[in-house]
Formats: C-alpha cells, structure tokens, sequence
C-alpha cells in the first residue's frame, strides 16, 4: 500500500502504490488512515493523488505544519514532477498544455479552449519502443485529473487510463516522482523511482529515467 520515504519532525513523505485510495472506501482503509493506524499518529492530508497513481505523498503530522504545506502548494512554491507512460504520437512531443477545465460525463474533465483559470503543464517525451512515450510531465497548477487530461489532449492517453481512451494495461502509467520545497528554511527533495508496472520497469524506461534525476535542471520549453 505504502512505503515511508521520510519521516520529518512535522511531515512524512511516502510513496503510494498503485490502485490504493487515499481517503477510506466502503469500509477498506485508504493509505492516510492505514498509516495513521499503523503510526498511531494523527496526519493531516495537504495534497492528493488520485487512486491510479503511485508515487510521492505528503502528509503533515500537526495543523501548524498543514497550514504551512497548505500555503506552499497554494503559492505553487512545492515542485513537482510526475512520469508518465502513454502510447502513439503526440501532437507535439513536448512543450506546454493550457486550458480551463470542466467536469465531463463518467467522473471525468476535459480540457477547454478558454484560459479563465487554466490547468498548465510542461511536459517533455521520449521514445521508448513499439510506439510508446515516456513523459516527463511537470504541473504548474493543480487541478483534478489534470495530467490524465492533458495528455488526452494531446490525443495519447496515458497507458491503462481507460477513463480517458487510455490503452488497457496492467496499471494507470502515471507516477509522482520528484518533490521539492522549502519548509521553515530548510530544503527537501525527494525522488522516487517506479518500481510497478512492466512499462516502467523495463531497461528502456530505466535507461531514460537515469538521464533525468535532476528534472528542475532541464531546459524546460518557454511557454508561447
């Protein structure tokens, strides 16, 4: 369900494993309150992941530390880089997807052509093989389901997402993999490498996540 990656005076961090809820469902605890039962601490939830996606969670220990972490991603001062694997092409293979949101049918939300309080993304892909992409995708806001949205968009949904078109598979191919921020003065960056789903464990995938442990260093494409 879950592995700690830190365990801070004022937060955890933690990765997700795949298909586990964040909030408890239909009597099944979700991954906050296993670790608060397996902790015997109370945490205070500060951001989210949808239940497909793995991958690197915060999770503040007093309400002090919440507000503080709630201020942060509200001020877009928390970084984040998510992986992503997806097959066909793209209609450009990297740059930026822009554009308000709105729910659609089936619990989805798609992506508009109006910029009111848009969703924006940056992203870069690479080939892998047999036409499949990996994405390095980096959020500059934090809508729900933005990155499954935005590479819809781009009209390859990510892999296993068939909510959005995407191809069936044996997970969602979307994970949290870098988080980085300043928390009262001290700097904090975490990565964590996949380690579920063939299409991210295979050595192509490897050999391209090698080439990017230092995601913020990229020369990311200026926004037109």
């Amino acid at each position: 369900m879950y592995r700690i990656i830190a365990n801070e005076a004022d937060f955890l961090v933690i990765s997700k494993s795949a298909n586990v809820h964040f909030h408890s469902q239909s009597g099944s605890a979700g991954v906050m309150a296993q670790l608060e039962q397996d902790l015997q601490i109370k945490l205070y939830s500060v951001h989210r992941l949808d239940t497909p996606t793995s991958g690197l969670l915060l999770l503040a220990k007093t309400s002090n530390a919440a507000a503080e972490f709630t201020r942060l991603f509200s001020a877009h001062k928390v970084q984040k880089y998510y992986l992503a694997v997806a097959a066909g092409k793209p209609k450009k293979k990297q740059g930026w997807v822009v554009g308000d949101m709105s729910k659609s049918r089936r619990s989805m939300h798609k992506l508009l052509r109006t910029q009111l309080n848009p969703a924006i993304t940056q992203f870069f892909s690479y080939s892998v093989n047999d036409g499949l992409r990996l994405y390095l995708l980096k959020p500059h806001s934090g809508k729900t389901h933005q990155l499954r949205v935005a590479l819809a968009s781009l009209r390859v949904p990510i892999l296993g997402d068939e909510l959005y078109g995407g191809e069936k598979s044996d997970r969602t191919y979307l994970h949290a993999y870098c988080l980085s921020f300043q928390y009262l003065g001290c700097d904090y960056e975490y990565r964590d490498v996949p380690f579920q789903g063939v299409n991210f464990t295979c050595p192509q995938v490897k050999a391209l996540m090698a080439d990017l442990t230092s995601p913020e260093a990229l020369a990311w494409p200026a926004r037109k």
